[in-house]
Parts: structure tokens; sequence; C-alpha cells
């Protein structure tokens, strides 16, 4: 056993003036399967480019632990995949790696393929083998399912279940679970260590929050209490006092150090009074720091006239004379959140872009409503630049509302004034989902909406679309999120996707 020890680590990134961390301390040990969390923008790839040392920074992490970093930057995607894999982990056994490419269900030729010629799934694979191959290394897996489907991530999680001895920076509360035993989760406020699942961590925090939020009320109600209670009794003290030189009461005049014993004694209680409300102030200004408040988000859906929305019947897509998929039957009525599953390479994004009206090579029908208005979240984010302000024109968005909804997606206000081509991969994701939000549709098509997209802001998501209910057509691998956000679900048959 060995531990990660870090202690009072700091960073900011140059020319910013807030810091990412900020005297921080914690201990990993080395034997843990731990699952790395946190919003977007917090820090994750940031703490992983620190322990492999690529910064600067005040503070210490200490361990005698080699660090490997997924995924890997394969410069020249043309060569066999065996030469990059030289070039990740050099002088590796060969019969590691096909130990490793066993367990994960994928053949051996792979390696004298070139690595361009690879599915996404193959490459993860591959990549992990070559790593999980390599003795006395501590991995930082950052993200391994992106455009993975949801087999392919089954296949990962039993794989990274067999293993321990990483950090694994996922969204995916299906993965998480399924494979990790402590979690760690960068707050608003900290980073804190827990034993267990993610599922087992949430919990504790919404419970946590709870109690917080149910103390912060109770705090509310005492401080108002204690603040009328001194007030009054100030109020009375100096009623009292004023008495001092009062009218005589049946020829008597007034015990004057009686009465100024009094005033002084009122006087006291609301001094100890307003002791206590402070009191009460401090403590409650102690809570709710690190709660993620996800706020509620909010759509626009339009009713449409008719309940059937659109249909396809029998339909089949081919590219260069080789069907993807066939034999497609489905219907969109209001209400209805169809989510299409099936293997990479099936065909889903091809269906959505019929129905969005790109000329897809098909046979079969397809009927989509006339007047229909569709808002389309698209899977590549990456051609995202220039500000939000000009994205808001070009799309007749209310701006102000399309910041809200990105503030609500905790997009920091910071980020309004940049480029949106400076964005991480999962700024540029909300980006396309608050812009769907924003408009008023009949029909949302989402293809892969939650690639990137930190798994608070998922659960914001879902609860919006189980709330509002719209009509939609959606392509996702998140598993959780396909459970609890489609009334259907849709096999779209592979025909020779990997």
């Amino acid at each position: 056993m060995a531990l990660i020890d870090v202690v009072d680590l700091s960073f900011a990134y140059e020319g910013s003036y807030d810091n990412v961390f900020e005297h921080v301390s914690f201990q990993i040990d080395t034997d843990w399967k731990l699952g790395f969390v946190g919003r977007n923008g917090r820090g994750k790839t940031t703490f992983l480019n620190l322990l492999l040392g690529n910064y600067e920074y005040p503070g210490r992490i200490s361990s005698n632990m080699e660090f490997a970093y997924f995924p890997y930057e394969a410069k020249d995607k043309t060569r066999m995949t065996i030469e990059i894999l030289e070039e990740i982990c050099p002088g590796f056994e060969q019969w590691r790696i096909y130990r490793e490419l066993n367990l994960l269900e994928v053949a051996a030729e792979v390696l004298f393929r070139p690595f361009e010629t690879l599915s996404h799934g193959e490459r993860t694979k591959v990549m992990l083998a070559v790593l999980f191959a390599g003795e006395d290394r501590f991995l930082l897996i950052d993200e391994p399912t992106n455009h993975l489907d949801m087999e392919a991530r089954d296949k990962v999680a039993r794989y990274l279940n067999s293993k321990k001895g990483f950090i694994l920076v996922s969204h995916d509360r299906r993965l998480l679970d399924a494979c990790v035993d402590h979690i760690l989760s960068i707050n608003k406020m900290d980073i804190e260590v827990q034993k267990g699942t993610f599922s087992s961590w949430y919990a504790n925090k919404e419970a946590k929050d709870q109690q917080e939020m149910e103390q912060n009320e109770k705090l509310k109600k005492e401080v108002r209490r204690l603040s009328q209670a001194a007030r009054r009794s100030g109020e009375w003290s100096d009623k009292v006092e004023k008495s001092k030189k009062g009218q005589r009461v049946a020829g008597l005049r007034p015990d004057r150090g009686h009465i100024g014993h009094q005033a002084a004694k009122m006087m006291k209680r609301s001094k100890v009074l307003e002791g206590r409300r402070q009191q009460a102030v401090e403590e409650k200004s102690r809570l709710l720091k690190n709660i993620d408040t996800a706020e509620e988000l909010r759509l626009y859906p339009l009713e449409y006239h008719t309940d059937r929305l659109a249909e396809l019947k029998n339909v089949s897509i081919s590219y260069d004379g080789r069907k993807v998929c066939e034999g497609v039957n489905f219907e969109v009525r209001r209400g209805e959140r169809i989510c299409l599953r099936g293997r990479n390479g099936c065909g889903k994004s091809s269906i959505l872009k019929m129905i969005l009206g790109e000329k897809i090579p098909y046979t079969g029908e397809m009927q989509v409503g006339t007047g229909i208005k569709i808002s389309y979240v698209p899977q590549d984010a990456s051609f995202l630049q220039g500000s939000l302000e000009d994205m808001a024109l070009e799309y007749d968005l209310e701006e102000s509302l399309f910041k809200a909804m990105l503030r609500k997606l905790d997009l920091e206000r910071s980020q309004f004034d940049k480029d949106i081509g400076q964005y991480s991969a999962g700024q540029k994701k909300k980006v396309l989902i608050a812009r769907s939000l924003c408009q008023r549709a009949h029909l949302y098509i989402w293809d892969e909406p939650l690639n990137y997209i930190d798994v608070l802001s998922r659960i914001q998501i879902e609860q919006l679309l189980m709330a509002y209910k719209p009509a939609m057509i959606f392509v996702e691998h998140d598993a959780a999120f396909c459970e609890k956000v489609a009334t259907k679900q849709v096999r779209i048959g592979n025909l020779g996707g990997k």
C-alpha cells in the first residue's frame, strides 16, 4: 500500500485572479478505485495534470508511484496500433497486452492495424490495455467512455472493476457505481474523499445538503425572532427610563432607583438577545457555502396541432451501397421522449439528420408534420466560436434568458466575455443545450447531448425533461439518463458497427 499525499495545495492559471484550488489537503490510497466527480470547470483535469507534474504550484504532492494518463494523444494515427502502444509504454511485454485485450474482449489483430482504422471503442480498450499492462503505475483515466455505446461502456466497466489503483474521471453514474470503491469530489469550497460508490456519495450529499438547508431555515427564523425580541426590550427600556421623570401617582413621586434598575435590566436583556442573534447569524453564514444547488431549468415547448409529429415506416439507410440499418419503425407523439439505442455506427445519428431534413439516402417512408419547429443539439460542439451575444443574435434568443440558463448550468459569469472557442468541451456542450432550451419548438432532437457534461447538470436536465415533458427524439449512451427520461426506447439494428 502506498499513499498520494496532497498537502496545502493551491493553484491558479497564469493571468487568472481566481484559484482553482486553495489550500486543499487530502490523502489517496494507491490501491483504491477512485471515482473523481465535480462540476465542469472545477479542476478535475487540472488536478490530473498537477499529479503528472505539468504545472508548478505552491503546496506539496508526494507519492512514490509513477503516474500514467488516459487518453494518449496519438500524433500520427496512420501508424500501426502496436507502434503507438510502444510510444505510450516503451518496452511493454506483448503477452501482457494480449492478456488485457482478452479481458476487454478485443481481438489481438487490432494491434496490427493502422490506429486510424480502429473504432472509438477499440481505441479506448487498447489504450487501457497497455496502461494496465505496466507495473507499479497509478492510472489517471479521464472520461474513457465518451462516444462509446452502452455495450462498450459495460465492457469497460467490468474491466475496470477487475482492476485497482486508478482515478477515474467520469460523469456516467452507472459506470462509477460499477467500478469504484471511493469518491473524490471537488465541491464549491473544498475537496473531499469518501468511501463508497457514486450513488452512496450522492445520497450522503443530498442528506447533508437537506440537513444544512433545514438548519439554515431554522436559524433564519431564530434571527428574526431574536431581532424582534431585542428591539422590543430596547424600546421597553427606553420607555421605563423616561418614566423616571413621569407624573406623580396617587401623590407619590416615582421611585427613580427602582425604575433605573428595571430599565438597566431591560437593556441588559436586549444586549443578551442581540448577542444570541449575532451568534445565530454567524452560524448561519457557515452553512450552504458548499451546496451545489441544481437550480431549476425551464423549457418553452410549443404545442403542435395534432397528436402525431413524425413517423418512420420500414426505413433503411445505405452509404456507398452498404446498409447501416434497415426496418426502422417508430412514431413520435406529443409528450413522448424517444431514445434511439444501438451500437456505434448503426445509423442513429443518420436517422436524426433525416428528420431534420438533411439529404440522407434512405428507402421506406418518413413523414414529418407540416410547419414543425425543431430544436437541435448536435453531437459535435468543436465548431463553436464567437461570443454568446453573437449566438443569441444569430438564433434569435433573448440574451438575458440565454445567459441565465447558462448560469443555472453552472457556467461562471467570468466566461461570458470569452470566445466560445476557448471553452472546455463540457462548457461548449452546455452552450448548445442552453441554446436549445431557450428555443420554442414542437420537437427537440438531441444527439449525444451529455458527452462531457458533469453529473449534477445531467440530473438538472433529467428533472427538466420530466417536468415539462416535451416531444423529443434523442441518442444518449448514459443508461441512467435514458431510463429516467425516455418514455420509449427504439432499438436500431447494427449491420456492421463496432
